[in-house]
């Protein structure tokens, strides 16, 4: 048995959402590690997809979704210019997505201890 699909599914939804805001933080990280490397495109995480686990979706080729439909997908930035040594890795950039995947990450973990405040009022636990 899978915990994960035992949960109520606001808290499935934030626990997901904590997962995809963590590898996003994860990617960016990279980024920053690899600032001076010569070469280096930058990387960043696709938006996050509630249901995309929910609906079952048909693939028609192989290459049709990327990594399939539970997968968090990452990709190629392509909105910063590129240094004269090829790198695209921007830092202030990285810092404002990584604030944002910070301020994502910080949203699910209070829906999920939201949900679980009252998931324990409910049973007269507090």
């Amino acid at each position: 048995m899978n915990p994960v699909n035992e949960m109520p599914s606001i808290m499935r939804l934030a626990a997901d959402a904590a997962r995809h805001a963590a590898t996003r933080q994860a990617t960016l990280s990279v980024n920053v590690a690899n600032a001076d490397t010569p070469g280096f495109r930058a990387r960043d995480v696709a938006v996050f997809a509630p249901n995309a686990g929910d609906m079952p979706l048909r693939r028609t080729r192989p290459a049709h979704l990327g990594d399939g439909p539970t997968g968090i997908r990452s990709f190629e930035t392509t909105d910063v210019p590129a240094d004269p040594n090829g790198n695209t890795v921007d830092l202030e950039d990285q810092i404002l997505r990584g604030i944002d995947a910070g301020r994502a990450h910080n949203r699910a973990v209070t829906v999920y201890r939201t949900a679980l405040d009252i998931m324990r009022a409910s049973l007269g636990r507090r």
